[in-house]
């Protein structure tokens, strides 16, 4: 049986790591697989089984979609929702303050105003609210006539705050995804595919958002209201209009584009593509995104900008954004996001660069925790993310309040579960609050026990972090002739997509070739033009190396020397003809 060899001989590349193909040599090797059949070559690198291939070649909602009644107090909530949709009740949305929160707040307002509810959407302020629903806001909700709260993308551990929605005589259905403990807050319902105690048929679904949870109670709610008859005198709604915020909120999450998820942003980007929502129509264009919205521009054009209002605006924006029907108050919405998301960018710069100077002075523990006053809470996790990826490691970043309270977000690598940790931080009394799930979370603590957390997940998460590191290697699906980097490569590979979070894009390396031009553009952008030894050129661009590793290695490179590069391809429109450029993730020297 074949082994994974080091592709293009690379066994330690510039970035100090191993070259090897994605899945196994022997994949697609076997009697009656066509070669050329670039897609089933994807799918199978990605683990997907040969008798299954159809299924995922074009996934489709039907394919993937499991029943909801699978899920630990789905029909609960569902009937509950179904009791206020028929006694037409005041029902308020809790949604979290990012886009996974506003987009699965959205959901529900857009369906329940479509089966004849007047619904009210209700985001937090994250300065003065905080994270999650508290006992005062609930309370609050309920004297201002709420019969019924449903809170989405946040719940799991508001104990305190239902217990006190509980006293106040209001319904609450929590709708998360987060991870939970063994102990559940008291609800009326608690839908949850990371529940402790879901059954395997549903804990498959963990990796889902919380809008993709949404919208499975939105398929049972519908249903308990068909069983009752509820649409013979009026249409059903069409769930599959609601898909575009499925797919914004699963990859602005960074939602494993696995299974379900993988069909919900395939078709979500279909029904995007015909800007019914006139909220997201308006926010495309003032993105100045002009052709059909793409799975990567969902994640860091759109995304960013309905983050924006929650970080460093008006925490309602976004939700009201996506469920306005008034062209020109979309407009408006999408231009004030717009508008924020260019502040938040220029103080995340700000503080990206205290924090990392921060790190340099703390050694090399397993999690690189930072914290400082004056940091602006609304920008702290982008800042975890930025670390994360600089470092190799988890990070985790502390904004340091005037009342000594920190509040903090993490981000993780993959293999190291974060959330888990942070939990398990929480039951030991080391913070005050906190929660999350793999790859991210959020936590608030006492600066006097800001140390000692740093100490207890170096010591939970050390071997973890090491595991991955040991484990590290750039995996490739396909070596090219630097004239093999062409638009016509770019449409063939994106019909493996979409591509993101758990369904990593095809990476590719292009060799040998020489560097003609390096230099530095925009905001410490690494730009190549390099030529094979056919006269062939290829674009590439690292964006933020030029000042790493990768960077001082090609800016001071011989032009007589010989080299792979590596990275994905992009499709360049800019101009008269279609291109090709290389998005460079690493190099090696091939002499």
């Amino acid at each position: 049986m074949l082994t994974p060899a080091h592709v293009c001989g690379v066994s330690r590349s510039i970035l100090d790591q191993p070259w090897r193909w994605r899945g196994t040599a022997s994949d697609g090797l076997d009697a009656g697989f066509q070669a050329d059949d670039l897609v089933d070559q994807l799918l199978l690198a990605r683990g997907i089984a040969r008798e299954d291939l159809e299924r995922h070649r074009a996934p489709t909602i039907r394919g993937f979609m499991p029943d909801p009644s699978i899920f630990r107090d789905m029909d609960k909530a569902a009937e509950r929702l179904a009791d206020s949709v028929e006694r037409l009740e005041a029902v308020t949305v809790f949604g979290d303050y990012d886009v996974d929160g506003a987009t699965s707040a959205a959901l529900l307002v857009r369906l329940l105003r479509d089966l004849g509810c007047d619904p009210r959407a209700y985001i937090p302020d994250r300065l003065m609210e905080g994270y999650g629903p508290s006992g005062e806001a609930l309370v609050r909700l309920a004297k201002e006539g709420a019969k019924l709260i449903v809170t989405v993308d946040c719940g799991a551990q508001a104990f305190e705050a239902l217990e006190m929605a509980r006293d106040a005589g209001v319904d609450v259905i929590v709708v998360d995804h987060h991870k939970c403990a063994s102990a559940l807050p008291i609800a009326h319902a608690l839908v949850n595919p990371n529940r402790l105690d879901e059954a395997d048929e549903a804990a498959i679904h963990g990796n889902l958002a919380a809008v993709g949870v949404c919208f499975l109670l939105a398929a049972a709610t519908v249903r308990v209201l068909r069983g009752r008859g509820f649409f013979a005198a009026r249409p059903e709604p069409r769930l599959t209009d609601l898909l575009d915020l499925v797919a914004l909120g699963t990859v602005a999450d960074v939602a494993s584009l696995h299974g379900l998820n993988r069909a919900f942003v395939t078709q979500g980007l279909k029904v995007m593509a015909g800007r019914r929502n006139v909220g997201l129509d308006a926010l495309i264009q003032a993105s100045r995104l002009a052709k059909a919205v793409a799975c990567h521009e969902l994640g860091f054009a759109l995304g960013p900008r309905i983050n924006a209002g929650g970080r460093v605006g008006k925490s309602d924006l976004g939700v009201r954004l996506l469920t306005t029907e008034d062209p020109d108050e979309a407009r408006g919405l999408a231009a004030e996001l717009d508008r924020l998301n260019e502040e938040r960018r220029a103080i995340e710069a700000t503080v990206c660069e205290v924090a990392e100077s921060l790190c340099a002075g703390k050694g090399n523990r397993a999690v690189a925790v930072v914290a400082s006053e004056g940091w602006h809470p609304g920008v702290i996790g982008i800042v975890a993310g930025r670390l994360k990826e600089k470092l190799g490691r988890p990070a985790i970043v502390i904004a340091i309040g005037e009342d000594g309270l920190g509040k903090g977000s993490g981000r993780s690598v993959s293999g190291v579960d974060l959330g888990a940790a942070i939990l398990a931080a929480k039951d030991c009394g080391l913070l005050l609050a906190g929660g999350g799930h793999a790859m991210a979370a959020g936590l608030t603590v006492e600066r006097g026990q800001i140390e000692a957390l740093a100490d207890f997940l170096d010591g939970r998460l050390a071997a973890g972090v090491a595991d991955s590191r040991d484990g590290r290697a750039l995996l490739l699906d396909a070596v090219l002739a630097p004239g093999g980097v062409c638009p016509m490569l770019c449409d063939a590979l994106e019909a493996g997509g979409p591509y993101g979070a758990g369904w990593p894009a095809p990476r590719v390396a292009a060799g040998p070739v020489r560097i003609v031009k390096a230099d530095v553009v925009g905001s410490g952008h690494l730009r190549l033009i390099v030529s094979g030894d056919d006269g062939r050129r290829i674009k590439a661009i690292g964006f933020r190396m030029a000042d790493g590793a990768l960077g001082e290695a090609m800016l001071a490179a011989p032009a007589h020397r010989r080299l792979w590069i590596a990275g994905r391809i992009r499709r360049d429109d800019w101009g008269d003809r279609p291109s090709a450029e290389l998005h460079l993730e690493d190099a090696a020297w091939a002499d």
